[in-house]
């Protein structure tokens, strides 16, 4: 017959864990001598060490592989993406004319966005160039020489400029004719139009709305987009930057 444990006291279960953390007669530590320890503590600092530097060294492996300057891998885009001014939830741009808090918003976006525009701003950081053709701007044989932007005036943009008359500086929402900018994305080493210069054509979506639309006019004249604005060379290498949505 099993004998009963005897049940042991609060004061001798206290001491046994005092014995278990440390033993002053064996110099153990949590059951463990200081040599144990010692060599459990290399074992893991020597295991995490090594996948440390192998992690780094994949990590160096794969960066010698990519080009700071351009993504290895490209989108081959016949057409690339477009986007507009103000930027919009949904690219509706919606509001009520008698009520300026609708539209306000758009405007103060639409300053802010043409503000590096300004013909002074355009003239001290960017370049004069010819029209109606690519703005190529080869190395020279020295990799990732930095690249102008070609020179975009804000007052090309005509009553949409934001400039002259304050009924224009509303950008016609206050009139409900408002203005709307289109961008095109950027895609690096784009040349489009086949040496002719883009043109940009606007229309209702739907039949019926091409009546409520009403005419439209375009800045630049016939919606023209100059070769000269192309091809990207990328953020690292082209000086001058686009600004964006917030």
């Amino acid at each position: 017959m099993a004998r009963d444990k005897e049940k042991r006291s609060c004061g001798q279960i206290w001491a046994e864990w005092k014995a278990f953390v440390w033993d002053p007669r064996t110099r153990q530590f949590l059951g463990r001598t200081g040599s144990s320890w010692g060599l459990i503590l290399l074992f893991y600092l020597v295991f995490y060490g090594f996948l440390t530097g192998l992690f780094a060294l994949t990590m160096w492996v794969m960066l010698q592989s990519v080009d700071p300057h351009v993504p290895k891998y490209q989108d081959q885009l016949l057409t690339p993406g477009m986007m507009i001014r103000p930027c919009a939830e949904g690219l509706d741009v919606t509001f009520n004319v008698s009520h300026s808090q609708t539209w306000l918003h758009y405007v103060r976006a639409l300053h802010q966005f043409l503000e590096p525009y300004n013909d002074s701003v355009q003239a001290s950081r960017n370049a004069a160039c010819a029209p109606g053709r690519y703005n190529e701007q080869p190395d020279d044989a020295v990799p990732n020489v930095p690249k102008r932007a070609c020179r975009f005036n804000r007052s090309a943009l005509g009553p949409c400029a934001g400039l002259g008359p304050p009924h224009t500086e509303t950008y016609g929402y206050g009139s409900g004719q408002p203005c709307v900018l289109v961008k095109i994305n950027r895609v690096i080493n784009f040349f489009p139009g086949r040496n002719k210069s883009i043109n940009v054509v606007c229309a209702a979506k739907r039949e019926e709305d091409a009546a409520l639309l009403g005419p439209l006019q375009l800045f630049p004249p016939n919606g023209s987009i100059d070769l000269m604005y192309f091809p990207y060379y990328g953020k690292r290498v082209h000086a001058a930057e686009r600004p964006r949505c917030r």
